[in-house]
């Protein structure tokens, strides 16, 4: 992870964890000039509530195919052979 990814983040999902937070503290003395600029507007935007300290909750279908082969019990076995072939 870098500052830059870590700042993108925050701003496009408006969350920040303490593992990061505590992260940009044990490595605010390695950042270059423009990231200590962009890790400035990161406080800022915490302290005026645009981002909030919080969790990342994994997006919704990123077990789908995983979840299909485990747990879909298809009545038949063609039916199950197709499935798999589609996704």
């Amino acid at each position: 992870m870098t500052a830059g990814e870590l700042f993108l983040e925050s701003l496009s999902s408006g969350v920040i964890t303490q593992a990061e937070i505590d992260w940009l503290v044990s490595q605010q003395g390695r950042f270059s000039r423009s990231e200590q600029a962009a890790m400035q507007r990161l406080g800022r935007l915490l302290d005026h509530g645009q981002i909030q300290l919080g969790c990342r909750i994994a997006p919704h279908w990123q077990g789908k195919r995983q979840v299909l082969r485990e747990w879909f019990v298809p009545l038949d076995r063609r039916s199950r052979s197709s499935l798999l072939r589609t996704t």
